[in-house]
């Protein structure tokens, strides 16, 4: 087995662990995938984002079209979301397009703006269980005045998801919890999977345009990923939870850690 094949069977394998993780406890694509890529297989952090951005709009997919057969998808708040996130990934697009070409220093501002997004995912994943109980009993804004704070939110997670591919996950979660703490948490899990596959395919098909991709990469990572996925989703009630939800959040936090130190 010469180099290419064993970094394909790696990348293959990665994309399954990662795959389970997010079987498991419904995070962590994102979050995992890209500092996986940037610090275990030294891929250039810009591939790093483009790439996981199309393979999570492939994986998210289809959860996104369980979320809306079971109707646990509130399509008014991901047109809100989308209607922030969407113009603010194109125009971080074109920023990055226009800092690489002129000095490729986009790459530090990439790994930065990863390192502070990790350590945010890995406080949103272990506090998540306090963060719903707080979001219950409260609420950020006046009932029938979430517009334009969920147009913003999505504005900032459209800027995040285009820089480090992170943000749209635990961190979109938990902040449309305080935002609409009257839905039930598998409507905001749905809504915000939902919101994710148009925000990831945007970001993604941008970084391919700048040259942000790998396609053998992505194609590896689907490969272990999609089965891992469905073990995991068919595994996650039988899944430790007390002590996988505080795993990741410390695998997290040290990836953030390493990324801005």
């Amino acid at each position: 087995m010469d180099l290419l094949q064993q970094l394909d069977f790696l990348h293959a394998l990665a994309g399954m662990a990662v795959g389970l993780m997010v079987g498991f406890t419904g995070v962590g694509g994102g979050a995992l995938m890209t500092p996986l890529l940037v610090l275990l297989f030294g891929v250039a952090p810009q591939t790093a984002v483009g790439t996981d951005l199309l393979y999570a709009a492939t994986t998210k997919t289809a959860g996104s079209a369980v979320h809306g057969f079971r109707d646990t998808v509130d399509w008014r708040i991901v047109r809100r979301l989308a209607s922030g996130s969407i113009p603010a990934s194109l125009a971080t697009l074109g920023v990055l397009s226009y800092v690489g070409q002129a000095g490729k220093s986009a790459q530090h501002e990439i790994l930065l703006v990863l390192g502070v997004m990790l350590v945010l995912t890995a406080v949103a994943v272990a506090f998540q269980k306090q963060l719903i109980a707080f979001a219950s009993h409260r609420s950020l804004v006046t009932p029938g005045r979430e517009t334009m704070p969920t147009v913003l939110l999505g504005a900032v997670i459209g800027v995040a998801v285009s820089l480090s591919s992170v943000g749209a996950g635990a961190i979109g979660v938990t902040a449309l919890l305080l935002l609409y703490p009257g839905l039930p948490v598998s409507r905001i899990v749905g809504t915000d999977i939902a919101h994710a596959v148009p925000l990831a395919l945007v970001g993604g098909i941008g970084h391919w345009i700048i040259g942000g991709v790998d396609w053998t990469l992505l194609a590896s990572l689907l490969a272990g990923s999609i089965p891992g996925v469905i073990a995991g989703s068919l595994l996650s009630s039988r899944a430790p939870d007390a002590w996988l939800r505080p795993a990741l959040a410390m695998v997290l936090l040290i990836s953030g850690a390493k990324l801005l130190g």
